[in-house]
């Protein structure tokens, strides 16, 4: 299975008030084992990134750690990058064809997975519908003229989008102009949650839902918090406790080190060369 990591710089510079792109180690240890894990066991894996990203990559030596990287984000529309942070998601993978699998970089998948079982839309589990981050149509300010698809049924369970694998071709259109149209239509404002996951986590389903295409799930969050990193790894929740805990950063990173040095001698050379990374390797 062809799956695809997505890394916009802009964004995170522009938010963080940057003019050089800074990749924090626990990101770049956990970037990393996520495409070489997903080498080892499920396929090819390509980057999508902008000109920034792809310069601090081969910088540092590391374009090999994927079977290509590219610039395609560098022609992405220049949509509300505050509210819609994960837009560039949505745009690499209008971009791609179906089959395929979109990871985030913070996500690993330590096992074979057997894709000739999923449904046309498969996401590592099901979301319930708490309002306070998936609220009522009412909520949304949106430009005259726009109208919700009146096929959704919004009843729904919201998808969790670190990683799912898309294989209709048809749905996948259906989702990414949706979530366009939705993300264009917005106005503007200072909510950084409920717009994005909507855009990126409701309409997958909804627009499945509508096309009475089949949803399956990975796992669960119940089985994800028992027994998760058998088989997945995501370190969305962990990111900033490592910020503020040096000691529980450093244990970490050393972890993601040595697995690396075990399963994966020549890349644990070259990671081992960057500035950040050196002390762990």
């Amino acid at each position: 299975m062809r799956a695809i990591h997505i890394n916009h710089t802009a964004p995170f510079m522009q938010r963080n008030g940057q003019s050089t792109y800074l990749c924090e180690d626990f990101e770049l240890l956990t970037c990393a084992l996520s495409a070489l894990k997903w080498r080892e066991h499920n396929g090819t894996i390509k980057m999508v990134t902008d000109s920034v990203g792809y310069k601090f990559y081969a910088d540092n030596n590391l374009l090999s750690i994927w079977d290509s990287v590219n610039c395609e984000l560098d022609n992405i529309p220049n949509w509300n990058f505050n509210m819609f942070w994960a837009g560039a998601k949505l745009y690499a993978l209008s971009k791609e064809t179906a089959p395929v699998a979109v990871m985030d970089t913070d996500f690993i998948v330590w096992a074979p997975l057997a894709f000739s079982n999923l449904g046309d839309v498969t996401a590592i589990h099901r979301e319930p519908i708490y309002t306070d981050v998936y609220p009522d149509i009412n909520t949304f300010k949106m430009k005259r003229g726009y109208i919700f698809n009146p096929d959704w049924d919004w009843r729904e369970e919201p998808v969790n989008t670190a990683f799912y694998v898309i294989k209709n071709k048809e749905l996948k259109d259906r989702y990414t102009s949706e979530a366009f149209s939705f993300m264009e239509n917005a106005i503007d404002c200072d909510d950084y949650l409920t717009y994005m996951v909507f855009a990126e986590q409701r309409i997958l389903p909804m627009c499945a839902k509508a096309m009475d295409c089949r949803v399956d799930s990975f796992s669960n969050l119940e089985r994800l918090f028992n027994d998760g990193e058998r088989y997945f790894t995501h370190t969305w929740g962990m990111k900033q406790q490592m910020r503020d805990m040096p000691d529980l950063r450093y244990d970490f990173c050393m972890r993601c080190a040595n697995r690396i040095k075990r399963d994966f001698p020549d890349y644990a050379k070259i990671l081992g060369e960057v500035d950040i990374l050196k002390r762990y390797f």
